[in-house]
């Protein structure tokens, strides 16, 4: 179930939301050498990435993780992991990772920022990214796996769509095995859905018996930006625009039913 466009047109150019999409695909082409050189997508990953260990002081400097064949992180003291809580926002994994990201951003984003105002929205995206970092340190402050990716700061788009703007339609492409369809569903049981399955595949997380070694997706991150959003998203919306969006909402629809 992927979205793939919203029914809630923008009144104003997202400019916010195409830089941070430039700054996100050319950090990936640029920094990351598109995933096609190994050793430059690890190194990336590992000096730029969220290490919550080198953060929290939970592990010996030395400590090493896997990043692939012949490839392993070493938690370090640099002064740059006082930065990889807003690097790592603009990394990613693979192609797989970042289109989906993108994806989501564009579906959502360029509704909040219209909503916000540019300098509003950016402030905001990274706010929420932050709350996710914290939230992902708070779950696993001794992991010494480097965490990378734009979907907590997006979470928090999400959840500022949730309050938003609930009852506007998604279309969702659903594909099963042979059955492709595009089916319209209301944005707040999108969104519901997607932050319960997020709740319920980090519960085992909360275990005393986890390994914060594991890797994976930082669901908690997750989380932590949906529910930012939800709490920040009525101290950065611009009530001018957010009532000139529902006027002109109210417009069409007057339009399309005479």
């Amino acid at each position: 179930m992927i979205p793939i466009s919203d029914e809630n047109p923008v009144l104003h150019t997202p400019v916010m939301t195409y830089v941070v999409l430039v700054l996100i695909f050319g950090t990936w082409l640029v920094v990351q050498g598109g995933g096609l050189d190994p050793v430059q997508l690890a190194t990336s990953v590992c000096n730029l990435g969220l290490v919550p260990a080198e953060l929290t002081g939970t592990r010996p400097v030395g400590f090493e993780v896997p990043m692939g064949q012949g490839l392993l992180c070493v938690v370090d003291a640099e002064p740059i992991n006082r930065l990889t809580p807003v690097t790592s926002m603009f990394l990613h994994g693979s192609w797989g990772h970042i289109l989906g990201n993108a994806l989501f951003f564009w579906v959502f984003g360029n509704n909040i920022e219209d909503s916000m105002g540019a300098v509003r929205f950016v402030t905001f995206y990274l706010l929420c990214g932050l709350a996710a970092v914290a939230a992902h340190i708070a779950i696993h402050p001794a992991s010494p796996v480097p965490t990378v990716g734009a979907s907590g700061a997006i979470s928090g788009v999400l959840g500022a769509y949730l309050v938003l703007y609930p009852r506007v339609r998604v279309n969702m492409l659903f594909w099963f095995l042979f059955f492709i369809r595009v089916i319209p569903l209301p944005a707040w049981l999108v969104l519901v859905w997607w932050f319960g399955i997020q709740v319920i595949t980090g519960l085992p997380q909360l275990s005393p018996l986890r390994n914060d070694v594991s890797g994976g997706v930082a669901v908690w991150a997750h989380v932590g930006g949906f529910v930012a959003g939800v709490v920040l998203v009525k101290l950065f919306e611009s009530k001018r625009r957010v009532a000139a969006r529902v006027r002109a909402g109210r417009s069409t629809h007057v339009e399309l039913r005479g």
